[in-house]
């Protein structure tokens, strides 16, 4: 049984830095793709970061240069630090995992496995 959980959400100032965790219990599989996904009110979900097994990254325009996703897996752990943050990044942060690896996908409905959330709140 997979279970996905977000952890280090928070309220923070403009210009401010977060980093969130996504620790994955029950991934046993190799090859995989990790995400991070983001929804603000009113808006849809949109894909903020993926980063495959192999190590390879992706970001949305609105954050790179700001946000980094990296991986540990020996630690089934996803993480994601947000640099330099700005009000338009509030938005509840989920994280997500698939094993079929090879390129991560935008969509969060394309990833099996998905966690709670976990709140961000800048202004």
């Amino acid at each position: 049984h997979v279970q996905l959980v977000e952890s280090g959400g928070t309220s923070v100032r403009t210009g401010g830095s977060l980093s969130l965790s996504c620790v994955a219990s029950g991934f046993t599989y190799a090859k995989y793709c990790g995400g991070w996904f983001r929804q603000a009110p009113g808006k849809d979900r949109e894909m903020v970061a993926t980063v495959t097994s192999n190590g390879h990254t992706t970001y949305a325009d609105s954050v790179k240069g700001r946000f980094t996703i990296s991986k540990d897996s020996a630690e089934l752990t996803v993480y994601l630090q947000m640099d330099n943050l700005k009000p338009e990044d509030t938005a509840m942060y989920y994280c997500a995992a698939d094993q079929r690896g090879g390129n991560c996908r935008a969509s969060i409905t394309w990833y099996n496995y998905r966690g709670q959330g976990t709140q961000v709140t800048v202004s």
